[in-house]
């Protein structure tokens, strides 16, 4: 590993769906296939897209407010089964591949002794081990929030459970996301933000502390926050 002399211990959370991998295609689609085994209208694309990143019993009743909560349990499951089905047949690295400069920047990122690297993400723990395991990224963080465990985002608790397993302070971490759910949590968290540009939100929604329109942007977004070169 690289170290730097003296550098505290700093921690960078990441968000999953929209900000590591592109999977909107597979979520779509699933979204699509569980409101027709129940008989439901689909919502448009747009809103299905305005969800991702909410926990599945939240996302659930924002899309068909007028259904009953057996609808709503029989959407998610339909959801699960669908999504799953999907990810078996084309692999978790096909279904959800990582968006450009991905890969390299998390290698980069896993060389520095005095980085941590976490995720808070609304999918489950099943789902995201499949899919770190597909994309062979399970090594590289050290805390994973799930929604199995944990209030929907914007709540903070899954932030407030990263600072206390890698014991790092609010000020010495940031948020990395694509929705306004993941900056509104960081912000309830006391902890700065970074917004993604190319995932599922409107960039100008986010009013993020800082935002990337790539991942090369990611160093010296870090140095300015954190005021030492990364």
């Amino acid at each position: 590993m690289i170290r730097v002399p003296d550098a505290p211990l700093r921690l960078i959370i990441f968000d999953v769906d929209g900000t590591l991998v592109d999977s909107q295609g597979d979520i779509v689609a699933s979204m699509y296939h569980a409101f027709a085994a129940i008989g439901a209208p689909a919502p448009e694309r747009a809103a299905i897209i305005g969800i991702i990143g909410l926990s599945l019993d939240v996302a659930m009743p924002r899309l068909a407010p007028d259904l009953d909560a057996a609808a709503h349990d029989a959407l998610v499951e339909g959801y699960k089964r669908s999504y799953m089905g999907r990810r078996a047949e084309a692999g978790a690295a096909e279904s959800s591949p990582l968006f450009p400069g991905t890969r390299q920047m998390l290698d980069s990122l896993s060389t520095r002794a005095d980085l941590l690297l976490g995720i808070a993400t609304g999918k489950s723990r099943r789902g995201l081990d499949k899919l770190l395991e597909g994309h062979g990224l399970t090594k590289l963080f050290v805390t994973a929030q799930v929604a199995d465990y944990h209030p929907s985002k914007p709540h903070p608790a899954m932030l407030h459970a990263a600072l206390s397993e890698t014991g790092i302070g609010a000020a010495d971490a940031v948020m990395i996301g694509d929705t306004t759910y993941d900056m509104d949590m960081a912000r309830a968290a006391g902890i700065r933000t970074i917004g993604a540009s190319w995932g599922y939100h409107d960039a100008a929604d986010l009013q993020a502390d800082h935002m990337l329109s790539a991942w090369s942007d990611l160093p010296a977004c870090l140095d300015r926050i954190w005021g030492a070169p990364v």
